[in-house]
């Protein structure tokens, strides 16, 4: 004969669930820049048609020569120029996938922020350390992976597992793209600079995000205000235009 004790042991019961609501709305910027990205470069396929030749980005594109002679505005307009359909295809399937996500959590002006930031970073680091003209939105893109990778870190401990895994694919990602921008005619540099523009941005400035209650649920939001995120990017952009007016007479 045997006996169980106690006689009718408790069940165990299942943690009830909480519904957390994520940052929600259209990511308004996101389709901007799209939209803005491929008129211009509708505008460079006309240019020829008009004036048989591409001023669009005779006038716009990275050149170290036209921006040591005060053509600043250099630094800006090239992350909106492009050479090929396939170059802005790849950007802007790039911006696409990365855009929403990022734009929900960092609010509009932020996430705004954060792409050009990237993108002027990158010219800089492209005019200090090429000689070669360039152009495309891949400083910014770049910028917005390093943006992410360091979201995911910051708000690791919030996110769980799942954003350990997704920053181990972001590492990832970079390495082989820059890897595949060592062959010829790509600008690394470029690159390299937009993704340390994106990092110090969203290091210091992207979303610090913590749990709080609302009517029935749960929700993200974000202890960095917008107007924090302003004055780091002011404070970024003087700092690489900075260096930029340091590397001016060294420069090719």
């Amino acid at each position: 004969m045997s006996f169980q004790y106690p006689p009718n042991p408790p069940q165990p019961t299942e943690a009830p669930q909480v519904r957390i609501q994520l940052p929600r709305g259209t990511p308004v910027i996101t389709y901007t820049l799209l939209a803005l990205t491929i008129a211009v470069y509708l505008l460079q396929m006309i240019a020829p048609m008009l004036f048989d030749q591409d001023v669009v980005s005779m006038w716009g594109m990275k050149n170290n020569y036209f921006i040591t002679h005060g053509q600043w505005w250099r630094l800006i307009t090239p992350m909106f120029l492009h050479g090929s359909i396939f170059h802005i295809g790849f950007n802007m399937y790039a911006l696409y996938v990365l855009g929403p996500s990022l734009e929900r959590f960092f609010g509009r002006w932020p996430f705004l922020l954060l792409y050009l930031v990237a993108g002027v970073a990158g010219n800089v680091f492209s005019f200090i350390f090429s000689p070669y003209n360039s152009l495309g939105a891949s400083t910014a893109i770049f910028g917005l992976l390093a943006g992410q990778g360091v979201f995911l870190y910051q708000n690791r401990k919030l996110l769980g597992k799942g954003a350990q895994r997704s920053l181990s694919n972001i590492v990832f990602i970079a390495i082989i793209n820059f890897v595949i921008g060592l062959s010829p005619g790509i600008d690394n540099w470029g690159h390299l600079g937009g993704f340390f523009g994106g990092a110090l941005f969203t290091w210091f400035a992207g979303p610090k995000m913590k749990v709080t209650q609302g009517f029935s649920f749960l929700r993200l939001q974000n202890t960095r205000s917008a107007t924090v995120a302003m004055m780091v990017a002011l404070l970024c952009l003087l700092f690489f235009v900075g260096l930029a007016f340091v590397f001016h007479g060294a420069t090719p």
